[in-house]
């Protein structure tokens, strides 16, 4: 297996409208530190897989087919988004929607450039996976009191004499350490862990950082400040995991041999629509009210729930009335047009990635990574952008991910499903 590594830069000019507040107050207005696009490539002398994470919010269908428009029929092409909050808007909108350009041109382009590098460096590798628990970076956001705990997924990747050429890691956490007044672009907390894996590693090593299921974990319960301190310390807390268990934890073994062959299956899925909720309007005005309370009573942890589930019922109240459970459709009227996209999963001799689409809760990579004994690393933000997939138990809440929702509840399961079954396809033999 030969296995290479390319980025470009993404430059965001000055102005640009940013993703993912709604209340951003304007435009960029300069940089922190560089947004990329980083591909890794694996190669097995016949066919090629290549890994795309670009520094963006979200990756639509139109941009993912654009991107793999522009690679050979024998290069199977994933793009996904880190899910950064402080670079350009990409169309992030629940439900997904079209890639504003010039962006999906110059994400497309940026692509292109890193995946030709990627290719030029292949060289014979191996690599090993390495899997353990994250403590003190992320947790599940709508619970203050859930346990700091999240999994970690770290592919070392070594040359034939075995020094270390370059790092993959999972980060099932939500890179939203800059606050929404920041007008400053930045990789947040994946940036700022590529760049303490960076040094932490040495010279020479390459580093490529992809958001897991992170749809409802996030930095919000053990964060500090919301500054450039605050990610160089967050990110040096992931960069020492990565490195711890890369250098002393064991590994479950060879990831691939010289003789491996890469596999790979993807399936288009349409999702129902949705909500649990039968009175948007009043149900704004109940969240207004509790979020004035929490204020008054001065509780700075829950006016921050309060504020959350608030932007969610605020953006629920302005879509399109979507069916809830149970309910009838009006006499004559037609059903709404699904959410189409895409769940994908590729092998790299024992080692598998899968790929959803959207904002995945981490029970759910956690429900697939169950699904096959080898190594499995499960990415989110992949190919797609339906939105936040919450698991069926969440809909009882009113968490913000729930009401910013627009898939209906089993969505998350049914994709759990579909790609464990591509998992499964890929690890059966085609003469058993």
């Amino acid at each position: 297996m030969r296995v290479g590594h390319g980025t470009a830069r993404l430059p965001v000019p000055p102005g640009t409208p940013m993703g993912g507040y709604l209340d951003r107050p304007g435009g960029s207005a300069g940089e922190l530190d560089p947004l990329q696009v980083g591909v890794i490539t694996w190669f097995d002398g016949r066919r090629r897989f290549a890994l795309a994470v670009a520094d963006v919010i979200c990756v639509n269908d139109d941009l993912s087919r654009q991107a793999r428009q522009a690679v050979s029929a024998t290069c199977e092409l994933w793009l996904a988004a880190t899910h950064t909050h402080a670079g350009p808007e990409t169309g992030c909108v629940p439900g997904g929607g079209p890639t504003p350009q010039p962006w999906r041109d110059r994400i497309v382009e940026a692509t292109r450039t890193a995946l030709a590098r990627a290719m030029a460096a292949e060289r014979p590798a191996g690599g090993s996976a390495h899997q353990g628990g994250l403590r003190d970076v992320g947790a599940a956001r709508g619970v203050p009191s859930a346990e700091p705990l999240v999994p970690l997924d770290v592919l070392a990747v070594r040359d034939p004499a075995g020094r270390l050429a370059g790092v993959l890691a999972v980060l099932p956490v939500h890179p939203t350490v800059l606050p929404s007044g920041n007008l400053l672009v930045s990789a947040d907390l994946v940036g700022a862990v590529r760049g303490a894996l960076r040094a932490r590693l040495g010279p020479g090593v390459w580093v490529l950082v992809a958001t897991g299921t992170a749809g409802d974990i996030s930095t919000r319960h053990t964060r500090r400040g919301q500054d450039a301190a605050e990610l160089d310390r967050l990110g040096g807390l992931v960069a020492d995991r990565c490195a711890e268990l890369v250098e002393a934890a064991p590994a479950a073994g060879e990831a691939w041999t010289s003789g491996s062959a890469i596999g790979w299956a993807s399936r288009r899925c349409s999702l129902a629509r949705g909500s649990s909720v039968a009175d948007p309007q009043a149900l704004l005005a109940e969240l207004r009210a509790a979020h004035e309370r929490s204020r008054a009573a001065g509780d700075a942890i829950a006016t921050r729930m309060a504020l959350s589930r608030l932007e969610g019922a605020r953006l629920l109240a302005e879509a399109p009335p979507e069916p809830t459970p149970g309910t009838a459709r009006p006499p004559g009227g037609k059903p709404p047009a699904p959410i189409t996209t895409e769940v994908s999963a590729v092998r790299l001799g024992r080692l598998a990635l899968a790929a959803l689409p959207g904002e995945p809760f981490v029970a759910t990579g956690e429900a697939v990574r169950r699904t096959r004994p080898d190594p499995t690393f499960v990415l989110g933000y992949v190919n797609g952008y339906p939105g936040y997939l919450p698991t069926a138990d969440a809909y009882s809440g009113q968490e913000y991910e729930v009401l910013a929702g627009r898939v209906a509840p089993g969505s998350a399961e049914f994709l759990a499903t579909t790609v464990s079954e591509l998992l499964h396809d890929l690890d059966t033999p085609e003469d058993s």
